[in-house]
């Protein structure tokens, strides 16, 4: 660190990808600092997740969600092996529950394929049964690699990581804007109970969802490339009886998520969730009257789920680049080429599967920063 900057690199917002963003970049000998708003790490997005670990099977070839998801999720297993992370490798079914579903299978399979993703599977509706009994299949995909892991330790791993490496994660500390500096980096204002401004020579906005909020206090951003943000809520449901299967179970994808899956999570309990409703501002209540349109659709995989056993469990929202109907985009990492800014990387959507990707996006980052 040359002694003009109080950072080599400056990152907005400590979730996973901010973390993982800041671990990168600590990983290649800079001295980093992780800004967060909040009390606590991790209280954004990351809090209010599937903590599914993805194996990479639907996103289109070629795409980042495609490349890092499954870069990601092979780091992802090493890192929580290395720092005694607690995780379950369960692996997941992809389930048809008609004969008309099964060319949906069919391109799940191919994709996941072009993906690279190891291991996959094709089952009979036998086959499927045998290792779930309960659950109705026509067929099934198999996916061994897809996991639960524990995302908050996850994320405590990652901040000792940046300290160790002379870094700091700091808290209640808001980004309230930054400056270009004359021959290069930043001056970062900070907020909170003790107001300052910092230099930098690396910037990263990781925020969730104030990724364009954030965006739009920098000095020269250009506003034409600050996507519109939409958000996607998603419900959760806990099952108050013993949990019926061991894998996570999942319907085909509906458009704009992966649909309403299950879960047994670290603690042996049953999850149903996300479903996704477009909202016109972050909502975290869960409306107990879901459950009924939440067991309908259960119902399709698992016949026997018993009556008025669902209990509303919390509530998350996904930082979305498009509305209903409009088609998903990738995750947006906008670099120099983007907006104009050397030393910026201005990071938006990152929505599922960004938990996964993390540890591959934050590499992404520190590689396109520091080339």
């Amino acid at each position: 660190m040359t002694q003009e900057f109080d950072f080599d690199a400056v990152v907005v917002g400590a979730g996973a990808v901010g973390l993982a963003c800041g671990y990168a970049l600590s990983q290649q000998g800079l001295v980093v600092a992780v800004l967060e708003r909040e009390d606590h790490i991790g209280q954004g997005v990351s809090s209010r997740n599937s903590e599914v670990i993805h194996g990479g099977l639907y996103y289109p070839t070629g795409s980042l969600k495609a490349r890092l998801c499954v870069q990601g999720r092979r780091r992802l297993y090493a890192f929580l092996d290395k720092h005694h992370i607690d995780y379950k490798k369960c692996g997941k079914l992809v389930v048809a529950t008609s004969q008309g579903e099964i060319p949906r299978l069919e391109a799940i399979y191919d994709q996941a394929l072009a993906n690279e993703v190891e291991g996959m599977e094709h089952l009979t509706g036998a086959q499927a049964r045998a290792l779930e009994p309960g659950l109705n299949a026509h067929a099934a995909l198999l996916s061994p690699e897809s996991g639960v892991f524990a995302s908050h330790d996850y994320m405590l791993a990652l901040e000792g990581e940046i300290e160790a490496a002379g870094g700091a994660v700091v808290v209640k500390t808001p980004f309230e804007g930054a400056t270009p500096r004359a021959g290069g980096g930043f001056t970062v204002r900070i907020g909170g109970a003790e107001p300052a401004s910092l230099a930098c020579r690396l910037l990263v906005t990781a925020p969730g969802l104030s990724a364009q909020a954030v965006a739009a206090t920098i000095e020269g951003f250009p506003a034409d490339q600050i996507p519109a943000a939409h958000y996607g809520k998603g419900v959760y449901f806990r099952l108050a009886a013993k949990a019926p299967f061991q894998r996570l179970i999942y319907p085909p994808p509906i458009h704009g998520a992966l649909g309403t899956h299950y879960r047994n999570d670290l603690g042996g309990q049953a999850v149903f969730g996300p479903d996704l409703d477009y909202v016109p501002a972050p909502d975290y209540s869960v409306d107990p009257a879901r459950a009924a349109a939440f067991a309908d659709y259960i119902r399709k995989f698992w016949p026997d789920l018993p009556a008025d056993r669902l209990v509303p469990d919390y509530a998350g929202v996904r930082p979305k680049l498009h509305g209903p109907g409009e088609p998903q985009p990738d995750f947006q990492l906008r670099g120099a080429d983007s907006h104009g800014l050397e030393g910026l990387m201005a990071l938006f959507g990152i929505e599922s599967p960004g938990l996964t990707s993390s540890l591959a996006i934050g590499e992404e980052v520190a590689r396109r920063l520091t080339a």
